[in-house]
């Protein structure tokens, strides 16, 4: 009896600390996907391509509890897990953090500066990048898609299908290409 509740308490610990993202030193999460850089945009963009994947800036700040959910109930999910490692180069960055980023256009600031430029005032925000970025362009001018806020698993998987796609230079809006895919994703799972 003691041996089936040690095995059914061990179980309980496993599966609660598989779901929860590790916290690096700086408050935010960490993916095992998650590149560290030297946050030169451009050299970045390069070895994106290098590896035919997509850039993708994800601006995240400590104790954002949107940012929680999105490491936890959706990062966690193991077809968004594989999809993200085998179709995207994802850099990090923090909303008030004080490292030094080259944006495109060769603009040096800090994290929390250079988010102000582009706009960003929402965490997390994922900010799409498409393969070529044209002289004098920063990130956030750049983007081909921008994506404020944390959704579940459906929107953000079709969101990043859809980027990966260039669904943006279609004529179909992506809230209509979400909706017909998680159609498909709903019938697939009945």
């Amino acid at each position: 009896m003691l041996k089936k509740f040690v095995l059914a308490a061990a179980m309980v610990f496993a599966s609660m600390t598989m779901s929860f993202a590790e916290v690096g030193e700086d408050g935010l999460h960490k993916q095992p996907w998650l590149r560290l850089t030297f946050k030169d945009l451009r050299e970045d963009l390069a070895a994106a391509n290098e590896e035919g994947k997509r850039m993708v800036i994800l601006i995240e700040q400590r104790g954002c509890i949107y940012c929680s959910r999105l490491h936890e109930n959706v990062f966690s999910d193991g077809e968004v897990r594989k999809f993200i490692e085998d179709n995207y180069f994802v850099v990090q960055m923090n909303l008030f953090g004080d490292e030094e980023v080259t944006d495109f256009d060769g603009e040096v600031q800090t994290e929390k500066n250079i988010a102000r430029r582009w706009g960003v005032v929402f965490t997390p925000t994922f900010l799409f990048l498409p393969e070529e970025v044209e002289d004098g362009k920063t990130a956030g001018t750049a983007s081909v898609q921008t994506m404020p806020g944390s959704f579940g698993k459906w929107t953000t998987l079709n969101m990043l299908r859809w980027v990966k796609q260039k669904g943006y230079e279609g004529d179909e809006h992506f809230q209509k290409f979400h909706a017909r895919e998680f159609l498909k994703q709903k019938a697939a799972s009945e």
